[in-house]
């Protein structure tokens, strides 16, 4: 049912059958993690984290809920814990293109342009022309662009005010 509420936007609903389902099975890390991902949906991201800690304690090597735990992080702009829940991930089950995705989402949102094109990169060849991957390819193309313009212009710069 919950998931039902979910496809029809109704993330509150969703939330009210977890819970329900929560009484019954009291600390269930699968319910946890489903908690966490729709407090995610609804933007209550503080929310999701408690949830997703509290189900990562009882199931540390859920691909899922460190998958969902490492997004969460990125929308806090946490970075470098998301890199780390995205790691964790990439050990239990390497060459995700969806984790490469974010991997290289998160790398563009460091500022680390070439780190960010090797994961989108890797992606593409595990999903060739999948949207998502591209369009952020594209993005993280501009800025390195934008951050290779800017630092040879400074070079530049650092070279006529020494003559």
């Amino acid at each position: 049912m919950w998931k039902c509420k979910t496809m029809l936007h109704d993330f509150q609903g969703a939330l009210q059958n977890l819970e329900k389902v929560d009484v019954l099975e009291l600390n269930d890390a699968f319910t946890l993690s489903l908690h966490g991902e729709v407090k995610r949906m609804l933007h209550d991201f503080q929310g999701a984290l408690q949830d997703l800690d509290k189900a990562n304690v009882l199931e540390p090597s859920d691909i899922t809920t460190l998958a969902r735990h490492g997004y969460v992080k990125m929308r806090l702009f946490d970075g470098h814990e998301a890199l780390q829940d995205l790691n964790k991930v990439d050990v239990l089950k390497s060459n995700n293109a969806i984790i490469l995705n974010i991997h290289g989402n998160i790398k563009n949102m460091l500022n680390d342009y070439e780190g960010a094109l090797w994961d989108l990169n890797k992606a593409n060849v595990l999903e060739p022309n999948e949207t998502f991957t591209l369009g952020i390819h594209g993005d993280v193309k501009r800025m390195f662009m934008i951050f290779k313009e800017l630092y040879m212009t400074l070079i530049r710069l650092m070279f006529l005010n020494q003559t």
